[in-house]
C-alpha cells in the first residue's frame, strides 16, 4: 500500500510540474520570416548607403525611411506581432555581419552599439511610427 501511495504522489507531482524538456517555443515561423526579410532589406540599404559614401547618420536615416515605407504598405498581417527590440536586435546582427568591419563594428559589442544607435535614430526619424505596426 505504501508503494502505491508513494507512486501516486510521485505521478501527481510529475503531472502538475512537468520537466523543462517538455516545454517548447510556440512563436510563429511566419513572423520570424517577415522579421528576417525586414532585417535583410534594412541591412542591404544601410550597407549600400555606407559604401556609396553616406555618413553613418545619413545611411541610417535613409535605410529607416526606405524600410519603413516598404513595411507601411505591406499587407502582411504578421507585422503586428513583431517586437521592436527583437527586430532591432536582428537588424543589428545582420548589419554587423554584412558590413560591420567597414564601419568598425565587430562582435557582441558592435551589435549592442548598433542596436542602441539604431533605436536612437529610429525614434528621432519616425517618432509617430512603429516599424512593425
Amino acid at each position: 500500500m505504501f508503494k502505491f501511495i508513494f507512486g501516486f504522489l510521485f505521478f501527481i507531482v510529475y503531472i502538475l510540474k512537468p520537466s523543462i524538456g517538455l516545454a517548447f517555443d510556440s512563436s510563429d515561423p511566419s513572423v520570424s520570416l517577415l522579421q528576417n526579410r525586414i532585417s535583410n532589406n534594412f541591412s542591404r540599404k544601410y550597407c549600400n548607403a555606407i559604401q556609396n559614401g553616406f555618413s553613418k547618420d545619413e545611411a541610417m536615416k535613409s535605410a529607416i525611411v526606405k524600410t519603413e515605407n516598404i513595411i507601411s504598405f505591406s499587407y502582411n498581417p504578421q507585422k503586428k506581432w513583431i517586437e521592436k527590440s527583437d527586430l532591432a536586435n536582428q537588424i543589428s546582427l545582420q548589419v554587423v555581419s554584412d558590413c560591420g568591419r567597414s564601419i568598425g563594428l565587430i562582435g557582441k559589442d558592435g551589435v549592442n552599439y548598433f542596436k542602441s544607435y539604431f533605436l536612437e535614430i529610429y525614434e528621432k526619424t519616425t517618432p509617430d511610427k512603429n516599424f512593425s505596426r
